[in-house]
Protein backbone atom coordinates (compact mmCIF):
# COMPACT_ATOMS: atom_id res chain seq x y z
CA UNK A 1 0.00 0.00 0.00
CA UNK A 2 1.31 3.43 -0.90
CA UNK A 3 1.43 5.77 2.12
CA UNK A 4 2.50 8.91 0.26
CA UNK A 5 1.02 10.65 -2.77
CA UNK A 6 3.27 11.39 -5.76
CA UNK A 7 6.40 13.37 -4.88
CA UNK A 8 7.52 16.23 -7.15
CA UNK A 9 11.09 17.47 -7.08
CA UNK A 10 11.02 21.12 -5.99
CA UNK A 11 13.25 23.28 -8.22
CA UNK A 12 14.28 20.00 -9.89
CA UNK A 13 15.46 18.67 -6.50
CA UNK A 14 17.36 21.51 -4.88
CA UNK A 15 19.02 19.32 -2.24
CA UNK A 16 21.14 17.82 -5.02
CA UNK A 17 22.46 21.03 -6.53
CA UNK A 18 21.67 24.68 -7.20
CA UNK A 19 18.03 25.44 -7.88
CA UNK A 20 16.83 24.12 -11.26
CA UNK A 21 20.34 23.21 -12.34
CA UNK A 22 21.57 20.42 -14.62
CA UNK A 23 23.25 18.84 -11.59
CA UNK A 24 20.03 18.79 -9.57
CA UNK A 25 18.11 17.37 -12.52
CA UNK A 26 20.65 14.59 -13.12
CA UNK A 27 20.56 13.42 -9.50
CA UNK A 28 16.76 13.57 -9.35
CA UNK A 29 16.32 11.59 -12.55
CA UNK A 30 18.78 8.95 -11.34
CA UNK A 31 17.11 8.61 -7.93
CA UNK A 32 13.55 8.81 -9.23
CA UNK A 33 10.65 11.20 -8.75
CA UNK A 34 7.00 11.26 -9.76
CA UNK A 35 7.35 14.69 -11.30
CA UNK A 36 9.45 17.84 -11.49
CA UNK A 37 8.69 21.39 -10.40
CA UNK A 38 10.66 24.40 -11.57
CA UNK A 39 10.30 28.15 -11.90
CA UNK A 40 10.25 29.89 -15.27
CA UNK A 41 11.19 33.49 -16.09
CA UNK A 42 10.62 35.11 -19.46
CA UNK A 43 13.71 36.68 -21.08
CA UNK A 44 13.88 39.70 -23.39
CA UNK A 45 14.03 37.42 -26.44
CA UNK A 46 11.06 35.25 -25.35
CA UNK A 47 13.09 32.33 -24.00
CA UNK A 48 11.99 30.68 -20.77
CA UNK A 49 14.83 30.48 -18.23
CA UNK A 50 14.50 28.08 -15.31
CA UNK A 51 15.16 30.60 -12.55
CA UNK A 52 13.41 31.18 -9.24
CA UNK A 53 14.13 34.91 -9.12
CA UNK A 54 13.49 37.32 -12.01
CA UNK A 55 16.04 39.66 -10.38
CA UNK A 56 19.08 37.85 -11.71
CA UNK A 57 21.65 38.71 -9.03
CA UNK A 58 19.59 36.83 -6.44
CA UNK A 59 20.24 33.46 -8.07
CA UNK A 60 22.98 33.94 -10.64
CA UNK A 61 26.19 35.86 -11.32
CA UNK A 62 24.28 38.00 -13.86
CA UNK A 63 22.49 41.22 -12.91
CA UNK A 64 19.33 43.04 -13.89
CA UNK A 65 15.89 41.66 -14.65
CA UNK A 66 15.35 38.48 -16.64
CA UNK A 67 12.71 40.07 -18.91
CA UNK A 68 15.20 42.80 -19.86
CA UNK A 69 18.05 40.34 -20.51
CA UNK A 70 18.50 38.12 -23.56
CA UNK A 71 19.21 34.43 -23.23
CA UNK A 72 22.47 34.98 -25.04
CA UNK A 73 23.55 37.32 -22.23
CA UNK A 74 22.26 35.00 -19.52
CA UNK A 75 23.29 31.56 -20.70
CA UNK A 76 26.92 31.81 -19.50
CA UNK A 77 26.05 33.14 -16.05
CA UNK A 78 26.69 30.80 -13.12
CA UNK A 79 23.99 29.70 -10.75
CA UNK A 80 24.36 30.50 -7.05
CA UNK A 81 23.68 27.90 -4.36
CA UNK A 82 21.24 28.55 -1.52
CA UNK A 83 24.03 30.34 0.40
CA UNK A 84 24.65 32.74 -2.47
CA UNK A 85 27.94 31.14 -3.55
CA UNK A 86 28.56 30.93 -7.29
CA UNK A 87 28.80 27.36 -8.64
CA UNK A 88 29.93 25.83 -11.92
CA UNK A 89 26.30 25.26 -12.98
CA UNK A 90 24.69 27.27 -15.79
CA UNK A 91 21.02 28.21 -16.22
CA UNK A 92 18.70 25.99 -18.24
CA UNK A 93 15.81 26.79 -20.57
CA UNK A 94 12.43 25.11 -20.70
CA UNK A 95 13.44 23.64 -24.07
CA UNK A 96 16.46 22.01 -22.40
CA UNK A 97 14.25 20.50 -19.70
CA UNK A 98 11.76 19.10 -22.18
CA UNK A 99 14.59 17.50 -24.14
CA UNK A 100 16.34 16.07 -21.07
CA UNK A 101 13.38 14.38 -19.37
CA UNK A 102 11.35 11.26 -20.19
CA UNK A 103 8.21 12.09 -22.16
CA UNK A 104 5.90 10.70 -19.49
CA UNK A 105 7.38 12.63 -16.56
CA UNK A 106 5.07 15.36 -15.22
CA UNK A 107 6.39 18.94 -15.19
CA UNK A 108 5.04 21.81 -13.11
CA UNK A 109 6.11 25.25 -14.34
CA UNK A 110 5.84 28.02 -11.75
CA UNK A 111 5.50 31.40 -13.48
CA UNK A 112 7.69 33.95 -11.69
CA UNK A 113 7.45 37.73 -11.85
CA UNK A 114 7.78 40.49 -9.27
CA UNK A 115 4.46 42.30 -9.03
CA UNK A 116 3.89 42.26 -12.78
CA UNK A 117 0.68 40.50 -13.83
CA UNK A 118 1.15 41.49 -17.48
CA UNK A 119 4.55 39.82 -17.53
CA UNK A 120 2.99 36.74 -15.96
CA UNK A 121 0.48 36.62 -18.83
CA UNK A 122 3.28 37.02 -21.37
CA UNK A 123 5.16 34.17 -19.68
CA UNK A 124 2.13 31.90 -19.99
CA UNK A 125 1.85 32.81 -23.67
CA UNK A 126 5.50 31.85 -24.13
CA UNK A 127 4.91 28.52 -22.40
CA UNK A 128 1.96 27.89 -24.68
CA UNK A 129 4.17 28.58 -27.71
CA UNK A 130 7.02 26.38 -26.48
CA UNK A 131 5.10 23.35 -25.24
CA UNK A 132 4.28 21.41 -28.39
CA UNK A 133 1.39 18.90 -28.52
CA UNK A 134 3.59 15.95 -27.61
CA UNK A 135 4.42 17.54 -24.25
CA UNK A 136 1.20 19.34 -23.33
CA UNK A 137 -0.33 16.45 -21.40
CA UNK A 138 2.55 16.39 -18.93
CA UNK A 139 2.88 20.16 -18.34
CA UNK A 140 0.98 22.07 -15.67
CA UNK A 141 1.26 25.83 -15.15
CA UNK A 142 1.51 27.08 -11.56
CA UNK A 143 1.25 30.71 -10.55
CA UNK A 144 0.53 33.08 -7.69
CA UNK A 145 -1.21 35.24 -10.32
CA UNK A 146 -4.85 34.24 -10.78
CA UNK A 147 -4.98 35.86 -14.21
CA UNK A 148 -2.01 33.79 -15.38
CA UNK A 149 -3.72 30.57 -14.32
CA UNK A 150 -6.93 31.62 -16.08
CA UNK A 151 -4.95 32.45 -19.24
CA UNK A 152 -3.23 29.06 -19.16
CA UNK A 153 -6.58 27.30 -18.82
CA UNK A 154 -8.02 29.24 -21.77
CA UNK A 155 -5.02 28.17 -23.84
CA UNK A 156 -5.69 24.52 -23.07
CA UNK A 157 -2.89 24.10 -20.52
CA UNK A 158 -3.53 22.54 -17.13
CA UNK A 159 -3.32 25.24 -14.46
CA UNK A 160 -2.96 25.27 -10.68
CA UNK A 161 -3.28 28.38 -8.50
CA UNK A 162 -0.85 28.69 -5.58
CA UNK A 163 -2.79 29.56 -2.42
CA UNK A 164 -1.27 31.19 0.65
CA UNK A 165 -4.49 31.86 2.56
CA UNK A 166 -7.65 29.92 3.38
CA UNK A 167 -9.99 32.90 2.92
CA UNK A 168 -13.42 32.00 1.47
CA UNK A 169 -12.49 28.58 0.03
CA UNK A 170 -15.99 28.10 -1.38
CA UNK A 171 -15.69 31.29 -3.43
CA UNK A 172 -12.18 30.33 -4.52
CA UNK A 173 -13.40 26.92 -5.65
CA UNK A 174 -16.28 28.38 -7.65
CA UNK A 175 -14.02 30.92 -9.37
CA UNK A 176 -11.36 28.33 -10.19
CA UNK A 177 -13.80 25.93 -11.75
CA UNK A 178 -15.46 28.70 -13.78
CA UNK A 179 -12.00 29.74 -15.03
CA UNK A 180 -11.13 26.19 -16.05
CA UNK A 181 -8.45 25.84 -13.37
CA UNK A 182 -8.28 22.23 -12.20
CA UNK A 183 -6.31 22.49 -8.98
CA UNK A 184 -4.73 24.50 -6.21
CA UNK A 185 -1.40 24.22 -4.45
CA UNK A 186 -1.86 25.08 -0.77
CA UNK A 187 1.00 25.74 1.65
CA UNK A 188 1.23 22.66 3.87
CA UNK A 189 0.87 24.59 7.14
CA UNK A 190 -2.55 25.88 5.99
CA UNK A 191 -4.00 22.47 5.18
CA UNK A 192 -6.67 21.11 7.46
CA UNK A 193 -9.54 18.68 7.15
CA UNK A 194 -12.33 21.17 6.47
CA UNK A 195 -10.33 23.09 3.86
CA UNK A 196 -9.47 19.94 1.93
CA UNK A 197 -13.11 18.81 2.08
CA UNK A 198 -14.35 22.06 0.52
CA UNK A 199 -11.73 22.13 -2.23
CA UNK A 200 -12.19 18.49 -3.16
CA UNK A 201 -15.99 18.75 -3.00
CA UNK A 202 -15.71 21.53 -5.57
CA UNK A 203 -13.81 19.24 -7.92
CA UNK A 204 -10.35 20.70 -7.40
CA UNK A 205 -7.14 18.72 -7.15
CA UNK A 206 -5.14 19.69 -4.04
CA UNK A 207 -1.35 19.60 -3.85
CA UNK A 208 1.05 21.03 -1.28
CA UNK A 209 4.67 21.91 -0.59
CA UNK A 210 7.41 22.41 0.17
CA UNK A 211 7.61 19.43 2.56
CA UNK A 212 10.96 17.86 3.47
CA UNK A 213 10.10 16.29 6.83
CA UNK A 214 8.69 12.76 7.06
CA UNK A 215 6.26 13.58 9.89
CA UNK A 216 4.81 16.51 7.97
CA UNK A 217 4.64 14.44 4.79
CA UNK A 218 2.65 11.70 6.52
CA UNK A 219 0.31 14.34 7.98
CA UNK A 220 -0.61 15.91 4.63
CA UNK A 221 -0.80 12.46 3.03
CA UNK A 222 -3.51 11.52 5.53
CA UNK A 223 -5.42 14.62 4.44
CA UNK A 224 -5.56 13.20 0.91
CA UNK A 225 -3.44 15.63 -1.09
CA UNK A 226 -2.77 14.66 -4.68
CA UNK A 227 0.97 15.40 -4.66
CA UNK A 228 3.71 16.79 -2.43
CA UNK A 229 6.49 19.06 -3.66
CA UNK A 230 9.80 18.37 -1.90
CA UNK A 231 13.47 19.23 -2.25
CA UNK A 232 14.35 15.57 -1.69
CA UNK A 233 11.85 13.13 -3.22
CA UNK A 234 13.95 9.97 -2.90
CA UNK A 235 15.04 10.70 0.68
CA UNK A 236 11.56 11.69 1.82
CA UNK A 237 10.03 8.58 0.30
CA UNK A 238 12.56 6.38 2.09
CA UNK A 239 11.92 8.06 5.45
CA UNK A 240 8.14 8.44 5.25
CA UNK A 241 7.33 5.15 3.52
CA UNK A 242 5.58 4.36 0.28
CA UNK A 243 6.38 2.71 -3.00
CA UNK A 244 8.68 4.13 -5.64
CA UNK A 245 7.94 6.78 -8.26
CA UNK A 246 5.32 6.09 -10.86
CA UNK A 247 2.93 4.07 -8.68
CA UNK A 248 -0.70 5.08 -8.96
CA UNK A 249 -3.91 4.68 -7.00
CA UNK A 250 -5.89 2.65 -9.48
CA UNK A 251 -6.83 4.58 -12.63
CA UNK A 252 -7.02 7.94 -10.82
CA UNK A 253 -3.71 9.70 -10.16
CA UNK A 254 -5.30 11.41 -7.20
CA UNK A 255 -5.31 9.89 -3.72
CA UNK A 256 -8.55 8.31 -2.53
CA UNK A 257 -9.24 9.85 0.87
CA UNK A 258 -10.13 7.62 3.81
CA UNK A 259 -12.20 10.20 5.67
CA UNK A 260 -12.42 7.99 8.76
CA UNK A 261 -8.67 8.37 9.11
CA UNK A 262 -8.96 12.07 8.31
CA UNK A 263 -11.61 12.53 11.00
CA UNK A 264 -9.32 10.80 13.49
CA UNK A 265 -6.58 13.22 12.48
CA UNK A 266 -8.99 16.13 12.93
CA UNK A 267 -9.80 15.00 16.48
CA UNK A 268 -6.12 14.52 17.30
CA UNK A 269 -5.23 18.00 16.04
CA UNK A 270 -8.12 19.51 18.02
CA UNK A 271 -6.79 17.77 21.14
CA UNK A 272 -3.32 19.17 20.43
CA UNK A 273 -4.70 22.70 20.10
CA UNK A 274 -6.68 22.34 23.34
CA UNK A 275 -3.63 21.05 25.20
CA UNK A 276 -1.54 23.96 23.93
CA UNK A 277 -4.14 26.56 24.97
Amino acid sequence: MRTLPPLYAHRLGRDAGPDSSPAALAVTLAAGADGLETDVCLTADAELALLHDPLLELGTTASGWAHRTTWEALRDARLRDRHGVATDQRPMRLDDLLDATPPGLSLQLDVKTHGNPELALATVDAIDARVVPGHRDRVEVLSFHAAACARAARLGLRARLIVWADYEPEALTAWARNAGITGVCVEHFLLHVDLVRVLRAGGLSVTTGTVNDATLARRVARLGVDAITTDRPAGLRAEAGGSGPGAQHGDDPRVTVDFRAVDELHVAEADDRRDAA
